[in-house]
């Protein structure tokens, strides 16, 4: 599907949009809508503060099916929300003042024409999609910059009783596979993948300097964030460290060179920033990172092993591998539980090329660690470890 295609038309639904359109005196549950909280599907059909519609359902303002309710009830396909007569020129006059103040004229029919492009798109699994997210685009809008993902797809579904979210994000800089949910089950379902470990996410990264190991390791890190001055940066900390949080990866090297490696990771769990933290932790920062890069050391590793057969050695002296200005990090493969896998090569060109779908990073049972941090390589081909099934 090309740049220019829109995605599948399920989500745009007939039900409640933002700007002119009028809201339904007693809206009914869409599909995509189904599963959430009474609450949820008030505030995103309404855009109204929590408080406010809770007081509303506490009161009896708003009933289900006719009938008293309460903030948490579930709402299904097809239930009828009865709600007070002001509240529609209340969520009208709410989107209308939101809208000034962002400064843009938020009309549905003038976001779908106007409004940039979404991502290309790379497959679909019923309401969930997967996106191929370019570096340079956030996932979400933040201080200084308004334009993201998630405000493409509110402005091409502004009509959608469910608008189409992210279920996780990249950073800004990070290029590949993103997944996008249009209906409230299909968030839920995915979301749960990724708190249990179900779901497998794998990177390709260049990264400075030649990797030393071989085979497929496991990186074992504790993170924690320090913010000064309103800048975030995660940093490493000792186990056990007040705040820090258990970071755990697979990798396995596909190129090595004496200046840039090639590797391929597979997250075992989702840290802000892990992969750029825990590969600069280990001497061998991400190519392009200016916010973690740091100059190459030599890393010796456990048992002093080199690097046989298994990595494809290359010359990056005689390839004359430089420094990229971009962050070489690509989100390459999104493996679901039910077994549909969402994937795209990143568009790196010249040396840094990838042109073959490397085979997915093999699991092992859980390496003996202790307290300690670093690089550990697997000791069997059964994983044991509830992250690193296969």
């Amino acid at each position: 599907m090309s740049e220019d295609n829109p995605p599948p038309t399920q989500a745009q639904g007939s039900a409640v949009g933002s700007g002119t359109q009028s809201l339904p005196e007693q809206p009914m549950v869409q599909e995509t809508e189904s599963g959430q909280k009474l609450l949820q599907f008030l505030q995103r059909r309404l855009n109204l503060p929590p408080t406010l519609l809770h007081r509303w359902v506490r009161t009896g303002q708003v009933r289900i099916n006719g009938s008293r309710c309460k903030p948490f009830a579930r709402v299904q396909t097809g239930d009828i929300v009865r709600l007070p007569p002001f509240a529609f020129k209340m969520a009208e006059e709410s989107t209308a003042a939101t809208d000034s103040r962002s400064g843009t004229a938020f009309e549905s029919a003038t976001c779908k024409v106007d409004a940039p492009p979404l991502p290309p798109m790379i497959g679909t699994d019923g309401y969930l999609w997967a996106f191929n997210k370019p570096a340079g685009l956030p996932t979400h809008p933040g201080t200084g910059h308004d334009d993201s993902l998630s405000s493409r797809l509110a402005a091409y579904f502004a009509d959608a009783p469910f608008k189409p979210v992210p279920v996780h994000r990249l950073d800004k800089e990070t290029s590949g596979v993103l997944l996008v949910a249009a209906s409230y089950e299909a968030l839920s379902t995915a979301q749960e993948a990724l708190r249990s470990g179900t779901l497998s996410k794998e990177y390709v990264v260049w990264v400075q300097g030649s990797w030393p190991f071989a085979e497929t390791r496991l990186l074992r890190h504790f993170l924690r964030k320090d913010s000064a001055q309103g800048y975030e940066k995660v940093r490493p900390a000792a186990p056990g460290e007040a705040d820090s949080r258990e970071a755990l990866c697979l990798v396995r090297p596909l190129r090595v060179g004496t200046r840039q490696s090639l590797l391929l990771v597979r997250l075992l769990t989702g840290r802000t920033h892990q992969i750029r933290v825990q590969l600069a932790a280990m001497g061998h920062p991400v190519v392009g990172d200016a916010k973690y890069g740091i100059a190459p050391r030599r890393h010796v590793p456990r048992g002093g092993s080199s690097l046989p057969a298994p990595a494809r050695m290359i010359d990056t002296d005689k390839a004359k591998l430089l420094p990229a200005d971009n962050l070489m990090l690509h989100a390459l493969r999104i493996a679901m539980p039910c077994g549909r896998i969402f994937s795209c090569l990143p568009q790196w060109t010249g040396e840094h090329a990838l042109e073959q779908m490397p085979e997915p990073v093999e699991a092992g049972e859980t390496p003996e660690y202790g307290g300690a941090c670093g690089a550990f390589p697997l000791t069997g081909q059964s994983a044991i470890n509830k992250f690193l099934r296969q």
